[in-house]
């Protein structure tokens, strides 16, 4: 497709016009970021596991009832997107403590959480997306009470998707976030899945071994985020699992 406008960009992808109104082009980058952007690395081959691996969960998604924004892939690093507003929050659902809500809490990681806790936090880089409460939410017209009972809906059904893809496959779900978007039909409102759902959004741990599989593999420095993220792939089907190579025979 030829390259169009840029509309946005951020840490890990960018937006370029789509080819029809209403339709953007989402590109996802190799660059890794962590910590608000204070750890900054280009990690060769990222963006081409993570396109595929949004386009495998959000294909899944669409076909157990849940909207998103995808709408097909366009090539290994591209994909067709609809066009939506963007609620500015980002919605978490835990499984499992991890991250910053053990530290807050005093957790040990990996402790399984009575039920799935959804949290939300303002999207704001220059805040460092900071955490907030529904009232936070409702006071400042970022999304409506009905929104909000409409995104926590929404991000359960995508944790009980997730939960049982990645249980199939011997992965723990810890935690994921994700972006929601509005569309609009005429004066009716919609709420779709939005961003992407990756390993750069997901916390995932095998779980015979707790070998994490994810974005914490660059946090921490624990080897290489190509492999995990291959892994991740490979298991589900998204990449073929390598085999031993053969040796070519001549025949006769």
């Amino acid at each position: 497709m030829a390259r169009r406008k840029k509309v946005y960009e951020g840490k890990a992808k960018i937006l370029y016009e789509g080819p029809e109104p209403g339709t953007l082009v989402q590109y996802f980058k190799d660059d890794a970021t962590a910590f608000n952007a204070q750890k900054k690395d280009v990690i060769e081959g990222k963006g081409v596991l993570n396109n595929r691996l949004s386009e495998f969960f959000m294909d899944g998604l669409a076909a157990i009832g849940v909207p998103t924004h995808f709408i097909r892939r366009i090539n290994m690093r591209e994909q067709l997107i609809r066009a939506v507003e963007i609620i500015p929050l980002e919605v978490i659902v835990r499984n499992r403590a991890a991250g910053s809500l053990a530290k807050r809490l005093g957790l040990e990681e990996g402790t399984a959480l009575p039920r799935p806790i959804v949290e939300f936090c303002y999207k704001d880089d220059g805040l460092g997306d900071p955490l907030v409460t529904e009232e936070h939410i409702i006071a400042f017209g970022w999304a409506s009470q009905q929104d909000l009972d409409d995104m926590i809906a929404l991000a359960l059904r995508v944790n009980d998707f997730l939960s049982g893809v990645m249980h199939g496959v011997g992965i723990k779900l810890i935690d994921f976030k994700i972006e929601i978007g509005r569309v609009w039909d005429g004066d009716y409102q919609r709420l779709i899945v939005a961003d992407e759902i990756s390993p750069d959004s997901c916390r995932l741990w095998d779980v015979k071994t707790g070998q994490k599989l994810d974005k914490d593999v660059f946090r921490q420095d624990l080897g290489s985020l190509t492999d995990a993220y291959s892994e991740v792939a490979k298991r589900l089907g998204v990449l073929p699992v390598q085999a031993t190579p053969i040796k070519p025979t001549l025949i006769n």
